[in-house]
């Protein structure tokens, strides 16, 4: 068996690093927060938008040019 090169070891021992460091799991959480904002957004949108055209068409309807 081989012995790993300084490299190797370099490359495990960030890699270890990182895994204890523990302010990459804030990232993670802030963008599942962002991601759940953005679907309740789009679901809401979907929901209410076609009412909002709906009475927009209709006051649309009622109003009269002027002459």
């Amino acid at each position: 068996m081989t012995k790993p090169s300084v490299k190797e070891l370099s490359v495990t021992t960030t890699f270890l690093d990182m895994l204890k460091d523990d302010e990459g799991a804030t990232l993670v959480e802030y963008g599942l927060v962002v991601s759940l904002i953005a679907v309740a957004a789009i679901v809401a949108i979907g929901a209410l938008g076609t009412k909002v055209s709906d009475t927009f068409n209709a006051i649309a309807t009622k109003i009269t040019p002027p002459s």
